[in-house]
């Protein structure tokens, strides 16, 4: 897939600040330092179009990229981060409840998760949030090129356990460094955005 064009629009923390509802939106949650901003950059193939940080807990906004005239990739705040207040993530909290329960043109979530370790409970608890209002979601597992291949089946059965997936094939492992599983993230957007796609 070549992306020839695609644009940062705005952080925003309300709905009042969204993006007209004009075209489909995928989600991106995962926890803090997941690789969410190298899974943007590697899909369209920009370095630095999402910001990557070393410090967790740094996107607080939803950040909304436009690809095209095609679809908005909206990447939610990171969770997980001991070092944030209470206070902070229960405004965390509210913020991704209004955006999930609310947004009527999100066409489909990535739930991104590190493939070396068993889903947190903060995983557990946003793909059960997936399941209550019905959000079609898929797994996108970074971090392989960190795994020998040799345990890779051994990691995706922890995660589909651990989420306690209905198929295996919900997870794509993929890595920005060595570009694993963008070609098959792709197919899987094309599909949700032509209406094929099946849970």
């Amino acid at each position: 897939m070549h992306i020839q064009n695609v644009e940062f629009l705005i952080s925003a923390v309300s709905p009042q600040q969204y993006p007209e509802p004009n075209l489909p939106e995928i989600a991106l949650a995962g926890r803090s330092n997941v690789g969410k901003s190298s899974f943007i950059n590697t899909m369209v193939n920009r370095k630095k179009i999402a910001r990557t940080s070393s410090k967790p807990g740094k996107t607080q906004q939803l950040n909304y990229y436009q690809v095209e005239d095609w679809f908005y990739l909206v990447d939610v705040p990171g969770y997980g981060y001991a070092k944030v207040s209470k206070t902070e993530k229960a405004k965390w909290a509210q913020m991704l409840e209004s955006y999930f329960s609310g947004r009527s043109n999100l066409t489909l979530a990535l739930l991104i998760v590190d493939f070396r370790h068993d889903p947190s409970k903060d995983d557990q608890a946003m793909k059960a949030f997936f399941d209550h209002y019905n959000i079609p979601y898929f797994v996108i597992a970074t971090k392989t090129d960190k795994v020998k291949k040799s345990q890779w089946n051994k990691h995706l059965s922890a995660i589909y356990k651990g989420l306690d997936l209905e198929s295996i094939d919900q997870i794509l492992p993929f890595s920005a460094e060595t570009k694993e599983g963008r070609e098959e993230a792709w197919e899987i957007i094309d599909a949700v955005l032509a209406g094929e796609y099946d849970e």
